[in-house]
């Protein structure tokens, strides 16, 4: 559990004023000294983010925030940051140590509903508290939601703040990748190139995830690369049922397929788990009203330094010139810090998104929704610029 990907756990966001305990509560929760510890208010100035497993959630991604009443020029950063976190967290933890002034989390609880994130209150610091029933029932009137009561301090109620978890967060399983392309017992063939952008002796993230779906699913999967292609194919007694490929050498494969295989990529898949395919799609076809003028947002989740024909940064805007002219312009922008302002591109080109968990890349294509901005991600903008988007197998 300790070694699943961050994009594949439960986020779970810790919000609440200065002081009230959010970084004891978080070291409660993981039973370590993850986050610094202080009187002083104010002390958690990032986001701190620790992976563990919370039975019988399984493994989740806890977030520390600043407090959401911080002041001052610096506090108006963190305030930011601490917004920011809204968009990947699947779960967030309410935390308060009072009842008088419930004024900032009343807002926070509205803005929490307001965007389905299921939330858990917490009372903490009831160790000091004579009346902690008191406290927990004016809290329970005025936000309408009844807090756990805790105290990180000595870990009480952090059991009954583990089972509140798990019973907030319902029994919502994940989607297989291959939902709807593979059963159990299918021929499966993943073709899988190893460019320079691969780390060093291991495959992608998202080869992975994919061979163990198959895998867990039943299926019999055959790996090969772009060049023993036709060997593999070759060598099968009949044809696979299902070939998954990179999306940059889908026109090779597309040449090579069998006639009754069906045929898709990793980053088809990643559009289908990790966001709204119906709406990328849309956002694929948008290519067709770009003109020599227009501006494209190429966004990848990944910071990895570029290296030589890297598909964001270099093939897809070639294929794009390509088609339009020199003329178009290509922004490229990296990691969770998402241009606020969209309203100056005509598409974005998002990656397949692999290290983001799926609410963040939906709330990536909201955002896209919400300015009237088209979004596709890169393996079905290059299916649309190749001219196979129509046989592509969807999941």
């Amino acid at each position: 559990m300790n070694s699943a990907p961050q994009s594949l756990r439960r986020h779970i966001a810790i919000f609440g004023r200065r002081n009230v305990g959010k970084s004891s509560l978080l070291n409660a929760l993981t039973g370590q000294q993850v986050a610094i510890v202080s009187p002083e208010a104010g002390t958690t100035t990032d986001p701190v983010n620790r992976a563990m497993e919370i039975l019988p959630l399984g493994p989740c991604l806890l977030i520390d925030t600043a407090g959401f009443d911080d002041e001052g020029t610096v506090g108006t950063l963190r305030n930011e940051r601490t917004h920011r976190v809204l968009d990947q967290a699947d779960m967030a933890l309410l935390v308060m140590d009072q009842a008088s002034d419930l004024s900032l989390e009343k807002l926070w609880l509205e803005e929490l509903r307001r965007l389905e994130i299921a939330t858990v209150a917490v009372l903490n610091k009831v160790d000091a508290m004579g009346n902690k029933e008191d406290v927990a029932e004016q809290i329970t009137t005025a936000l309408g939601i009844k807090p756990v009561a805790v105290s990180a301090q000595n870990h009480q109620g952090i059991a009954e703040l583990r089972k509140a978890l798990a019973l907030a967060a319902g029994d919502d399983e994940p989607t297989s990748l291959t939902a709807g392309l593979a059963k159990p017992g299918d021929k499966v063939l993943l073709v899988m190139p190893q460019d320079p952008q691969a780390p060093k002796g291991r495959l992608i993230l998202p080869q992975v995830q994919t061979l163990r779906d198959l895998l867990d699913k039943g299926c019999i999967a055959t790996c090969c690369a772009v060049e023993t292609l036709k060997r593999s194919l070759d060598a099968m007694r009949e044809p696979p049922a299902l070939i998954i490929t990179d999306s940059q050498v889908f026109a090779q494969v597309y040449e090579q397929k069998p006639e009754g295989s069906l045929l898709t990529s990793f980053s088809v898949l990643m559009a289908a788990t990790k966001g709204n395919i119906d709406v990328l799609i849309e956002g694929a076809r948008a290519i067709d009203r770009l003109t020599p003028q227009s501006r494209v947002l190429i966004a990848e989740a990944c910071t990895h330094a570029p290296m030589s024909e890297d598909i964001g940064r270099v093939k897809i805007p070639r294929m794009l010139r390509k088609r339009l002219g020199e003329t178009i312009t290509c922004d490229i922008h990296a990691g969770k810090d998402y241009p606020a302002d969209l309203k100056k591109y005509d598409l974005i080109v998002h990656c397949g998104a692999c290290m983001f968990n799926r609410r963040l890349m939906l709330s990536r294509i909201r955002r896209a929704q919400q300015q009237g901005v088209p979004i596709t991600n890169y393996g079905l903008a290059i299916a649309h610029l190749q001219g196979i988007l129509d046989k592509v197998s969807l999941p």
